[in-house]
């Protein structure tokens, strides 16, 4: 499994690298772009939100707290005065960081049902949700956020089965297989739980029509 650093690191990288790639084809603007640069990096940790490791939970979860932190001034220099913006900006911080730091310490278990693609995709809606209806961002920026928590997750998932491969002893290593799946098999309610988590979010969601719009001017394929 690659360690925590290595996660970061390449998540930050290719998500900086992609989110440079939009600002520069003046698709996002620079805040814009930073923003998705950071929901990326968060992507390429959010995989190990249920890490036995008390150091890496905590700094999972300092810069989750961060993000709401960031996402709460936004939504505060739009709608509210400047104290108020702070102290809820504050207050998402010191919420996500100690009470829902805890609680996924208690609930979870390493490696399970959140390493899979199906908590990635859960992840991504999330983030779609989130970011539209409660901090009021565009239906293009918010489903570009739940893009980059999902290429972000993904790298994590593709780091760990790299990681698991020992290529001088030509074998592979036990830890092969338990990162990049579907979903974890077998355990029926927690994959029950994400599956309707994900139903909801897509419910939730707005119209990814707007995100189609953006793939379409990036890519050489048609995406009707």
């Amino acid at each position: 499994m690659a360690d925590f650093k290595t996660h970061v690191q390449v998540a930050s990288v290719v998500s900086g690298v992609m989110a440079g790639a939009l600002a520069w084809t003046e698709l996002v603007s620079l805040p814009e772009a930073c923003l998705l640069w950071l929901t990326g990096s968060l992507g390429g940790i959010m995989p190990d939100i249920d890490s036995d490791t008390s150091r890496s939970i905590q700094i999972i979860f300092r810069l989750f707290g961060m993000l709401s932190g960031a996402l709460m001034l936004l939504y505060g220099r739009q709608y509210l005065p400047l104290l108020d913006t702070l102290l809820l900006a504050a207050a998402a911080y010191f919420l996500v960081r100690y009470p829902f730091c805890w609680a996924f310490a208690k609930l979870t278990v390493h490696r399970a049902s959140l390493h899979s693609l199906l908590a990635n995709m859960v992840f991504a809606v999330a983030a779609v949700v989130l970011s539209h209806h409660l901090f009021h961002l565009s239906v293009e920026q918010s489903w570009l956020m739940g893009l980059f928590m999902f290429i972000g997750a993904l790298i994590h998932l593709l780091l760990d089965e790299m990681y698991s491969i020992d290529l001088e002893g030509r074998r592979l290593k036990k830890s092969f297989g338990t990162a990049l799946k579907v979903m974890q098999w077998p355990a029926h309610l927690p994959n029950l739980g994400l599956l309707a988590l994900l139903w909801l979010g897509l419910w939730l969601a707005p119209s990814p029509a707007p995100l189609l719009v953006v793939l379409r001017q990036l890519l050489p394929l048609s995406l009707s």
